[in-house]
């Protein structure tokens, strides 16, 4: 009786029953429904097991993506970096901003990385749910992988675009409102995508810099800055006498109270730096908040030619 039961499941629903088929036809006896029930109940319940497992998925990636982006941006404040801010003086970069500037980081890989995951695993659920409705994968897949082919080969310049965006965001290797060296131009970045880096330069002129051109690039507004000044002093110059006034001019710059939250550390008067044909260059180093180099240094310049004007200290000229 049941090697009869099971000869006749099999010629009612095939080789492969399906429980659905074969609970119908031992409800019913009846091939018909039991036919029925395989062709127009097994594939919409497979299809809302797919969508449902496959928005479970969805879930679940990008829970994870978003808490891996949040360690990312948060193991700057808690690893080395963290702790160089911590221990900078005048409490650098402790303010707002850097945790507004990582939140935006947080923010955007956590929505590019959280799309392409979306994108991924609904595109298999849908390649499946074709293969549930009869569709007829194998020329859908080549044409899509010749597709896929001719698409990379003709967007690599942009790929490549992107994957450094990417990288740049988790690096944090600049943000807007930095001041960088991009090789191609310098200058403050005004905006950035994952495609192009927005630079404007000192002249006024905004540079529109593809992410995968930026083979290298000097960031000139992280953690702390140097202002460096070399003066060029003739060779009969007493020279502790011309240290001597560079150093109370940085001291005295040091103190004002309307330079000094600028400056985070004792200017240091290095000494000679160069001996050449058209005088004696001292140098002085300035430390500095990020992107306030350049206003000391044309601050100290100034003062330091009145100070050298005041002593009669004279500045090297070119050879006559």
């Amino acid at each position: 009786m049941l090697a009869q039961t099971a000869q006749e499941i099999q010629q009612a629903c095939g080789d492969n029953p399906s429980l659905v088929c074969r609970q119908v036809f031992q409800w019913t006896g009846s091939e018909a429904w039991a036919d029925a029930a395989d062709r127009f109940l097994v594939p919409p319940l497979h299809i809302l097991l797919i969508v449902l497992v496959a928005y479970i998925a969805n879930r679940l990636v990008r829970r994870s993506i978003r808490r891996l982006t949040s360690r990312i941006v948060d193991s700057g404040a808690n690893g080395t970096l963290g702790a160089i801010r911590n221990h900078t003086p005048n409490v650098l970069l402790t303010t707002g901003s850097m945790s507004v500037r990582a939140a935006a980081r947080a923010q955007t890989l956590g929505l590019v990385l959280r799309s392409i995951a979306t994108t991924v695993i609904w595109t298999i659920a849908v390649i499946m749910i074709l293969g549930e409705l009869g569709v007829a994968l194998g020329p859908l897949i080549a044409g899509a992988g010749i597709a896929g082919v001719a698409l990379g080969f003709g967007a690599q310049s942009l790929v490549k675009d992107f994957l450094s965006g990417i990288f740049m965001l988790i690096e944090d290797q600049y943000g807007v409102g930095d001041l960088i060296d991009a090789g191609v131009a310098t200058g403050t970045v005004e905006d950035i995508t994952l495609r192009t880096t927005q630079v404007r330069d000192t002249s006024g002129t905004i540079w529109y810099i593809p992410n995968g051109t930026i083979l290298r690039v000097g960031n000139m507004s992280q953690d702390w800055a140097r202002a460096v000044l070399d003066v060029e002093v003739t060779a009969d110059t007493d020279l502790a006498r011309a240290l001597g006034a560079v150093k109370a001019v940085a001291d005295e710059l040091w103190e004002d109270p309307v330079w000094s939250p600028r400056i985070l550390e004792e200017p240091d008067v290095l000494g000679v730096e160069r001996i050449g044909p058209t005088g004696i260059t001292l140098r002085t180093l300035v430390k500095t908040r990020p992107a306030e180099q350049f206003k000391v240094m044309r601050e100290l310049r100034r003062r330091v030619c009145d100070a050298f004007r005041e002593l009669d200290i004279h500045l090297a000229g070119p050879v006559p």
